[in-house]
């Protein structure tokens, strides 16, 4: 068994819509390699920085985000981790290409950090926990627009034709 602790560069931008890792952010990983029958397992968390906008009003975010992984990288050649001749199953077959593998010494760990990170993205980031948003009327930030702000009654137009049907008939 052996820990680690390491801060490297993103290699590329982690991203969702909306937030991301801007490609050369320092990511720090704390992980623990242990050998077992099938591989290494990897097991630990990556930290980092995202930029971003705010999902109702398009401020600027940024914070930070904590992902925990862990995943088994097999040794080369071990095929369907049983041992066992014939044992796999068509099904089988599809996921080796999930599996990860062992080159010679090392193992590439970018998909695994990338896979983690992402999923960790807030996928409708907040300036703030209350932040109004932005008016539909006219695209203000409500937050500096005030309380007093509005555009008068307006009726959604698609209850137009039942507003003339009522005026037309009254209350009868």
């Amino acid at each position: 068994m052996r820990t680690s602790n390491r801060v490297v560069p993103s290699p590329g931008s982690f991203a969702t819509g909306m937030v991301g890792v801007p490609e050369g952010t320092d990511i720090e990983l704390d992980y623990r390699l242990e050998a077992v029958m099938e591989g290494v397992l990897i097991t630990g968390t990556a930290r980092t920085l995202f930029e971003g906008e705010c999902s109702r009003c398009l401020d600027p975010v940024s914070s930070s985000v904590e992902a925990d992984f862990q995943e088994l990288f097999r040794y080369p050649g071990d095929d369907d981790g049983s041992g066992g001749a014939g044992s796999g199953t068509e099904a089988d077959s599809g996921d080796e290409e999930e599996d990860y593998y062992l080159e010679g010494d090392l193992l590439d760990l970018e998909q695994v950090i990338r896979d983690a990170v992402v999923l960790a993205l807030p996928l409708t980031p907040l300036c703030r926990a209350d932040c109004p948003g932005l008016c539909v009327e006219c695209g203000v930030k409500l937050a500096e627009a005030g309380a007093d702000h509005g555009h008068g009654e307006r009726a959604d137009p698609r209850w137009e034709a039942l507003r003339k049907l009522s005026e037309e008939f009254g209350d009868q």
